[in-house]
C-alpha cells in the first residue's frame, strides 16, 4: 500500500473527513525518539505508521461536528473495522489488533510498503483520534489457504481471510501467510510459505487451513498425509491447528442443488477432498471447521440468480473466487464456527 505523505490538511478526494484532537491517552513510541503515534501520522484519507513488522494495537475514536459513517482498511486490503455509524457531536472508541509483516499480502507476492498502512472508508468517514501500540498479548490466527482464503491483491477479488479481521476485536490478530494456486503439495515443498509459516507459530497460536481446490490431481494417500503433515508441524510449535473445508464452487445441478463433483471439489481422480479432510479430523482429533457445507446451505438458498454476489460471476464469470461481499459472508461463517466450537472467546469477536 502507498504511503500518505501528502501535505497535511489537503483535501484529497471529495470525502470529507474530521480530524480532530488525537486520544488522550499517550500512545507507545516505535523506536526511542519516535513521535507518538497518532493523527500525526495521518492525512484526510488514510494513516502512516513507520513501524517494523510485528503485532500492533490500534486505538480509533470515530466521529465529528456531522453524522458521520467509517470503515478501516488496511495494508493489502485488508477489512479491519466494519462501517460504523457515530450521530453528529458524538464519539465513538474502536480498537483491533493488526499484523505487519513482509510481504505484506500474499507470501510469494510483493513486499509492499514498509510499515502499517490504514485507509479511511465508508460513506462519511471521520477521525477523531488514533493511536498505534506494539501488542503485549495478542493471540493470533495464522492462515494457511489458497486463492480463495488469500489477501488479494487487487480488486474486485477478495479472499475470506482477508475480511476475517474486521470481525475480531484488540487481543486477536490474522496472519495469512494464504496463497494463490497453492495445493497442500506445492505449501510443503516452497520455502517461502511451510518453511516460512512453521517456525513463526507460536503457542497457542490457531492456525486455520484451508487446502484443496488445486489438489486437482493430488491422489488420496498423498492428500492425507499431506494434511497430517500440517497437523504435526503445528503441533509441534505449539500451536492449535484447524482444518477448514473449502469453499463451493458456484455450480448448479438443473434442480439447483449443488451436488456435483465440481461444486464439492471431488477431483480430477474422484478424490473427494473435503471428505478426506473431515476423517483426517476426526482421526487427529482436530477441530474442523465444515465451510464445504456451510457454503453449500448458504449458495443453494440464494439461488442461480442470488448467488451471483457472492462470487465473481458478474465482473468475470468466475464461479470459485468471490467478492468482497462474497468473501465478507463466508468470513462470518469462519467467525460463527470459531466461537461455536469454543476456539476463541466471544468477547474478542464482532457479532454483526
Amino acid at each position: 500500500m502507498r504511503r500518505f505523505n501528502a501535505v497535511r490538511g489537503a483535501v484529497l478526494t471529495a470525502v470529507t473527513v474530521t480530524l480532530c484532537a488525537t486520544l488522550a491517552a499517550t500512545p507507545a513510541q516505535a523506536h526511542p525518539g519516535a513521535r507518538p503515534l497518532g493523527l500525526d501520522n495521518c492525512t484526510a484519507t488514510g494513516c502512516h505508521f513507520d513501524v517494523p513488522p510485528g503485532t500492533y494495537d490500534v486505538t480509533v475514536r470515530l466521529g465529528g461536528a456531522a453524522a458521520s459513517s467509517t470503515a478501516i482498511t488496511g495494508e493489502t486490503r485488508r477489512s479491519l473495522l466494519p462501517e460504523t455509524a457515530v450521530a453528529a457531536g458524538e464519539r465513538a472508541t474502536r480498537a483491533f489488533t493488526v499484523n505487519v509483516r513482509t510481504p505484506e499480502g500474499e507470501p510469494t507476492g510483493p513486499d509492499g510498503t514498509p510499515g502499517l498502512d490504514l485507509t479511511l472508508g465508508g460513506s462519511a468517514p471521520a477521525l477523531a483520534g488514533i493511536s498505534v501500540t506494539p501488542a503485549r498479548q495478542a493471540r493470533q490466527i495464522i492462515l494457511i489457504g489458497d486463492s480463495t482464503v488469500c489477501d488479494q491483491p487487487a480488486a474486485p477479488y477478495s479472499g475470506w481471510g482477508q475480511q476475517l479481521p474486521q470481525y475480531l476485536r484488540k487481543g486477536l490478530s490474522v496472519a495469512s501467510y494464504a496463497d494463490s494456486g497453492e495445493s497442500t503439495v506445492t505449501y510443503l515443498a516452497d520455502p517461502q510459505l511451510w518453511g516460512t509459516v512453521q517456525p513463526l507459530i507460536r503457542p497457542g497460536d490457531l492456525v486455520l487451513v484451508q487446502l484443496a481446490h488445486n489438489d486437482k490431481t493430488t491422489d488420496e494417500a498423498t492428500y492425507r498425509a499431506n494434511l497430517e503433515t500440517l497437523v504435526a508441524g503445528i503441533r509441534d510449535k505449539g500451536g492449535e491447528p484447524v482444518l477448514v473445508t473449502p469453499i463451493v464452487r458456484r455450480w448448479f445441478n438443473a434442480d439447483g442443488t449443488l451436488n456435483n463433483n465440481t461444486a464439492l471439489l471431488v477431483n480430477g481422480l474422484g478424490v473427494d477432498l473435503p471428505a478426506v479432510m473431515r476423517s483426517v479430523a476426526a482421526a487427529e482429533n482436530v477441530p474442523l471447521i465444515d465451510l464445504t457445507a456451510k457454503t453449500k446451505t448458504l449458495v443453494e438458498s440464494l439461488g442461480v440468480a442470488g448467488s451471483k454476489a457472492i462470487y465473481l460471476y458478474n465482473e468475470k464469470r468466475d464461479n470459485t473466487h468471490t467478492s468482497v461481499h462474497g468473501a465478507t459472508v463466508f468470513a462470518g461463517l469462519v467467525r460463527d464456527a470459531l466461537v461455536a466450537q469454543h476456539l476463541v472467546p466471544e468477547g474478542l469477536v464482532r457479532v454483526g
